[in-house]
């Protein structure tokens, strides 16, 4: 079945989880989390969780594990807590979590990446994976950083991620 077959046989909308990760953003200045929220709901998806998370391994685990158990959730958003410094971490808290990893979303967030910021892209540690059934991305907290993976990886695939994964739960 080619791409564009599977395309059209995806969910039209997809329940999505937004989680921001920051110790000073509020809902009032988190400027990343209103973008994610924005163009899901633009693209036809169900926004059905929003948080703001302390950058604390334990917290943000908590939120993802949270969201995997809520059967309205398809999907897991979260932005920031993916560079190198000391309190970026997001990566350790929620990787070994994944049961599958999708390396191409880093790989291409990171080539994207590079294009508008040039080598700094290499401060990037964007990444997805699958978690009890349900994806999860992972990407940096900046403004420029949500936009680009969003409209260029997230949104276009996201129905298809969906329907991947449902075709695992239906076929057995």
């Amino acid at each position: 079945m080619s791409v564009e077959e599977h395309k059209r046989e995806a969910p039209d909308c997809v329940a999505c989880q937004v989680v921001t990760v920051s110790d000073t953003r509020s809902k009032e200045t988190d400027k990343s989390g209103q973008l994610m929220k924005d163009y899901l709901q633009d693209a036809g998806h169900q926004l059905v969780s929003y948080q703001i998370v302390k950058d604390n391994k334990e917290d943000i685990k908590a939120a993802v594990l949270e969201g995997c158990q809520d059967n309205r959730i398809d999907v897991i958003l979260l932005n920031g807590g993916t560079g190198i410094a000391a309190r970026d971490v997001t990566v350790e808290a929620i990787c070994p979590l994944f049961s599958k990893e999708l390396t191409g979303f880093g790989e291409i967030f990171r080539m994207l990446s590079f294009t508008e910021i040039g080598s700094s892209a290499i401060l990037s540690r964007a990444a997805a994976g699958v978690i009890q059934n349900k994806a999860v991305f992972l990407t940096p907290g900046s403004t420029g950083a949500v936009k680009l993976a969003m409209t260029k990886l997230i949104i276009p695939e996201l129905a298809h991620v969906m329907r991947e994964l449902r075709k695992d739960i239906h076929d057995k």
